[in-house]
Parts: structure tokens; sequence; C-alpha cells
């Protein structure tokens, strides 16, 4: 008890002094910079940062660093009780000086240049963004977020897998993805890509007679496939016989095209596929809630444009 009574005290005395509890009513509800600090309550740099140090010696306030910078604030979930309570006190007093109200008029200034800095950064950079992104970020860092969207307790299939790209995107997020191609030299360059993983299972199968049992997949994606296979009905069809009931399907093909050189130079058999198509397709094999949605072209593609099918089994699908 008489431990506590100390703690308590020595509490009382560190923000007892009124800079330090000044400081502290600023960093309640954000965190703010040294030079932030400064500026807002007009006090030299060597002040702010000898009370931040004592307010972060007895634990008031936490620091982090961000790239050159140190950001303050309060850190309320980890103060106990006692010193919320006591804090509450002293806050409402200290609101009420004059000082602590020209210090929130230059807080509310200090956020609104943050605003606005970003705001202007990214009106400049309006045209730019895309370019901007792609360097920083990749083109395809949102594709593999998405994949995010599937449960995590999830068995998905990747079919006609190829090299794994898409495995590789949905392994993190879900509990199993079998990654099934006819190609041995595809399934090759896939091992080699997805060998950190332990929840991929890959197998060498045709499509039109899937080396699946019945009812064993979540859901199933089939990207830039079906336009290679002789008999489209025949695989959709297996991809129905592999899902479970409910389970959903994503294909994504290319529209329909006249490019008839792509079959001699990559064997494609469709000139890609019709939205009414695939939606028969789908419907044949037993899908419902079938949706076919034309994805953006990107100007930098040279190929046709591309369509995005979901769908789900139905619960009377063979």
């Amino acid at each position: 008890m008489i431990d506590r009574a100390a703690a308590i005290l020595d509490r009382v005395g560190v923000i007892a002094d009124a800079t330090r509890s000044r400081l502290l009513l600023l960093l309640d509800p954000q965190e703010l910079t040294v030079s932030e600090i400064c500026a807002i309550t007009q006090l030299p740099q060597s002040t702010v940062s000898r009370h931040l140090k004592v307010l972060s010696d007895s634990r008031w306030v936490s620091v982090r660093s961000e790239g050159t910078s140190n950001l303050y604030t309060m850190p309320r979930s980890d103060l106990s009780q006692a010193a919320v309570g006591l804090w509450a006190i002293v806050r409402d007093e200290v609101r009420r000086t004059p000082g602590a109200g020209q210090d929130q008029r230059r807080l509310e200034q200090i956020l609104m240049e943050r605003r606005t800095k970003s705001q202007e950064f990214f009106s400049s950079a309006a045209g730019q963004w895309d370019r901007l992104r792609d360097e920083l970020f990749g083109e395809r860092f949102h594709l593999g977020a998405l994949a995010a969207l599937a449960p995590s307790d999830w068995t998905m299939g990747d079919l006609g897998c190829g090299t794994g790209q898409v495995s590789m995107s949905l392994a993190p997020f879900v509990r199993k993805v079998v990654a099934i191609d006819a190609s041995a030299p595809m399934l090759a360059a896939a091992r080699e890509r997805l060998g950190s993983f332990s929840n991929v299972e890959i197998i060498q199968g045709e499509l039109e007679a899937l080396p699946l049992a019945s009812a064993q997949l979540d859901g199933a994606v089939m990207a830039l496939v079906l336009h290679v296979v002789p008999e489209p009905g025949r695989v959709v069809a297996q991809v129905a016989r592999v899902l479970k009931p409910g389970g959903r399907f994503i294909l994504v093909d290319m529209l329909g095209h006249d490019r008839e050189s792509y079959r001699q130079k990559m064997g494609h058999i469709w000139l890609g596929f019709s939205t009414q198509q695939i939606e028969s397709l789908l419907g044949d094999a037993g899908f419902v809630n079938i949706r076919v949605v034309p994805l953006g072209p990107d100007i930098r593609a040279k190929g046709p444009d591309l369509f995005v099918a979901s769908a789900e089994k139905g619960e009377q699908a063979p």
C-alpha cells in the first residue's frame, strides 16, 4: 500500500509542473513531433525536450520513431486506472488556463497544415499517381491484397495454375491451395516459385478430368486458361463437380476478339468469349448468382480486353 501511494505521489509530482501538464494536454489525443510542440507552445526546443524526457521517464508519454522524427503521445491504454483518474482531474483544471486556449488554437492550425500538405501532394500528383504508386509498390500489389477476401479456412483451387502466380497470391491467406496444370515445365516453374509455402499442393492433371474428389474445394480460380481448352463446357462442369455446394468460382479470360494470329502463335483455340457464352457455360454447369464484368483496359497492355466472371455452385448442381 505504501509503495502504491508513493507511486501515485511521484506521478502527481511529475504533472504538477505547469509546463509538463500543458504538454500532456496537447499529447492526450494525438501524436506530435518536438518541432510541432515547440511551434504550438512557443517554447525553446531545449525546454520542450527536457520536459518530454521527464514525462517519458515517468511513462506519462510514449515515443516512437518515424523516419527522422520522434512522435510523442499519451499512451492512455497503458496507464493505470489511478493515473487515468489523476490525469482527468488535472486535465480539467489545465484546460481552463489562458495558455491552454492559445495552445489549442495553434494545435488546430498545425493539424490543418498536415491535411493541407497531404491534399496538395495528391492534387499536384493526381495525373502521375498511378505511375508513382507502381514505382513505389509495384503494379500488382492490389491484386495480392484482394486475395485476403478469401476466408482463412478455405481450400482453394488454382486450376490451370501455370507458373503459380495466382497460387502465390492466395497461399498466405487460405488454409490450402491445390494448384493443377497439365504442363510439366509450367509445374516445374510453379514448384520453384511456391517452394516456401507448406500449404500448396501441386498436381499434374487435365482440366477436363480434374484429379480431385467431388466437393473438395471451397473456391476455385481459373485465369486465362479457358481459351486454350477444346471443350470449355466440360471444363466448367468439372469445376462445378470439385466445388462444394455454395463454393465460389472466379473465371478470368479474354472477351471476344478477332486476332486470328493468336491461334498460330500461341495455340489459342477460342478467340475470347462473349458475356452470353460465359453465362450459358456457367448456367449449364449448375452455377448460380452469375456475374460477368469486363475489366477496365490497361493502357500498357497489348492484348484483348479481359472479363472476370464470378458464380456460386448451386445446391442442385450435378
